[in-house]
């Protein structure tokens, strides 16, 4: 080993390039089968009932959702920070009074929400009845059927973020990424075999899974509580004295974190109002694509979240930025092929949801390709969150809530759903750009890394040049594209084998040599 690969690993290690590439393992396999079952989930859906009837759920189950994102009023990134810094600083026993300051909040607001949005259900849904194939009262079930299970969300997303700041990454993979989408796409299935109604019975097999998943999470983190030595002598009264810490600096994320999620599902509920549900069906069918992308950046995100914070807490800059840019290496490299091979078989690929749903195979290609500008900057978010910067994202994700709004109010009425994906196009960038700029100037990090460049050549030759180049010559047929992205799928692989130092995946394959250290 010459001295430039001992400086790599050792500078590996030291990031906790490694420690996070093991982890990142198990939740990228996680992912992809979350990714293969809310896939399958949808085409269940849009095959099992009419385009009304799918776009209802999805309206449905967007709204609850949103109604989620507000109960946990952003405590999921405070529980990932405080715990991993506790942690990191040697101050455990201050874990389970600063975990019982974050929920106490998130129960009330998530007791608040259910109550609210059910009296206020059908004023919600007024804006809906007109749809053609829905009726009114249909839309109003739908929505209270999935009211109950607010609280169960939201308890499930704050102790498995919690279970993430011990490092712990089994909990998400088995209750969340593994349980909770098994057990729905076979509600689901179920549902569908015996054609039950889409306005409770399909809503109710879908948001059921919550509640074991919440009860699974709860028990895990208290068990890793009371490891950690955090839980001798209760918390008492000292949950007050972590009140204002935690809100702090998790109040600011509490709005963002609604205003990303809004980001995510308003545009659907938006398409169902102004152009009807069917066209919220076709909508929703073309964007779920692109979370097949997405949940690879959201496991790598959760494999370094922890470390991120604790590298920042000890001010140890350098190896905060090499973990971040050899994550955003790994991220490019796992989702540019998704997204570039379905923008190239757009229509196929919608095609497997059922007739007509390939109307919307613009807007797949739109989105994929502004998805190769978000995951190139990594997670950037995520970053500036563990930085302590939380009213930056805040103050984002607010001006990109903003954009996001006003272009869909302006763009889809003209211009149905092609509008709702500019516009959402629109809004991540600028939740992307801003934030890379802002991570730049006040800490000097950066996700251009050798790794990073390196994955965003290989992937756009392969599965950008490739494709296009043997379009050109035999024509845009789908079995032409196929047969291309199988040539770069093969000449990626071999590629990303002989560059596998620069691009760090020994610290991937380390996983079958190294057990977690925490489970």
């Amino acid at each position: 080993m010459g001295p430039g690969a001992v400086v790599a690993a050792v500078t590996a290690e030291r990031s906790g390039v490694r420690g996070a590439g093991r982890h990142a393992v198990a939740n990228l396999v996680g992912a992809a089968l979350t990714a293969l079952a809310g896939v399958a989930l949808h085409v269940v859906v849009t095959r099992a009932w009419t385009p009304a009837e799918a776009g209802l759920f999805f309206v449905a189950s967007s709204l609850f959702l949103v109604g989620a994102a507000v109960a946990v009023l952003g405590s999921n990134v405070g529980a990932v920070y405080f715990v991993s810094r506790y942690r990191a600083l040697g101050r455990t026993p201050e874990i389970r009074p600063v975990l019982v300051a974050g929920l106490l909040p998130v129960a009330a607001a998530s007791l608040l929400v259910a109550v609210l949005g059910w009296l206020a259900a059908p004023w919600l849904v007024d804006t809906l009845a007109d749809s053609p194939g829905v009726a009114r009262d249909e839309v109003v079930a739908a929505v209270r059927v999935l009211l109950p299970f607010v609280p169960c969300a939201a308890a499930a997303e704050f102790a498995l973020a919690a279970c993430r700041g011990f490092g712990a990454m089994r909990p998400l993979l088995l209750i969340e990424r593994l349980g909770r989408s098994a057990l729905q796409l076979a509600a689901v299935a179920a549902v569908a075999a015996w054609g039950l109604s889409a306005g409770t019975a399909l809503p109710l097999a879908w948001v059921a899974p919550s509640l074991p998943a919440a009860l699974a999470a709860a028990v895990w983190l208290a068990v890793l509580v009371r490891r950690a030595g955090g839980g001798a002598g209760g918390p008492g009264s000292a949950w007050r004295g972590q009140w204002r810490p935690f809100w702090r600096y998790t109040g600011p994320r509490a709005l963002a974190n609604l205003l990303q999620v809004m980001l995510q599902r308003l545009d659907i509920v938006l398409v169902g109002v102004l152009r009807g549900v069917a066209d919220a069906a076709v909508y929703t069918a073309a964007t779920r694509f692109l979370v097949v992308g997405q949940l690879a950046g959201q496991a790598l995100s959760t494999s370094v979240q922890h470390r991120l914070a604790a590298h920042l807490a000890t001010g140890d800059r350098a190896a905060a930025g090499a973990l971040y840019q050899a994550a955003t290496g790994w991220l490019v490299l796992l989702s540019w092929p998704v997204y570039l091979g379905g923008a190239l078989l757009a229509e196929p690929v919608l095609a497997l949801f059922g007739p007509g749903y390939t109307a919307g195979r613009t807007v797949l290609v739109v989105l994929a390709l502004t998805m190769l500008v978000a995951t190139g900057c990594g997670m950037v978010d995520a970053v500036l969150m563990m930085a302590g910067r939380t009213s930056w994202t805040l103050y984002n994700a607010a001006a990109a809530g903003t954009v996001n709004i006003a272009a869909n109010l302006w763009w889809i009425p003209a211009h149905g759903i092609l509008g709702a994906a500019a516009a959402w196009s629109l809004a991540i960038l600028l939740n992307n750009l801003v934030p890379l700029l802002q991570l730049h100037r006040a800490c000097g990090l950066h996700p251009f890394g050798r790794g990073t460049r390196l994955a965003a050549g290989l992937a756009m030759s392969c599965f950008g040049v490739l494709p296009l180049a043997v379009r050109a010559v035999a024509g845009a047929g789908s079995a032409p594209a196929a047969a291309a992205l199988a040539v770069g799928a093969a000449a990626y692989a071999a590629a990303a084998w002989r560059w596998r130092g620069p691009l760090h995946l020994d610290s991937l394959r380390a996983l079958r040599r190294a057990a977690p250290a925490t489970t």
